[in-house]
């Protein structure tokens, strides 16, 4: 089980972005996310007519390592660690390690 997946709401916790809150978009491979509104660079992008894209300068979310994001805790207003626990009927479940208030049911 992930600790963070898609759809979470996260906090970035280092580099340019530090601070910002977004939506993972997209869980790349086992240690890279992609946030919303987070990591953002101006890319230079060729026209492809073939896809029907257009060329000049875009705005893109660039992935970010799953170390620097931490999940958002909305009873404490701020970030959170995560952990996983195994309930009695044997579902595993995600816990914040702060107050121990299961994220999903």
């Amino acid at each position: 089980m992930r600790k963070i997946k898609k759809g979470d709401d996260v906090v970035v916790l280092t580099g340019k972005d530090r601070g910002k809150r977004g939506t993972v978009l997209r869980v790349l491979d086992r240690d890279h996310l992609v946030v919303e509104g987070a990591n953002r660079v101006k890319k230079h992008q060729r026209p492809n007519p073939m896809k029907g894209v257009t060329g000049g300068i875009v705005d893109k979310e660039m992935p970010i390592h799953i170390s620097n994001v931490a999940l958002f805790n909305p009873i404490a207003k701020k970030s959170d660690r995560v952990g996983i626990r195994v309930l009695e009927d044997g579902k595993r479940v995600r816990f914040y390690k702060s107050n121990g208030e299961v994220v999903d049911v």
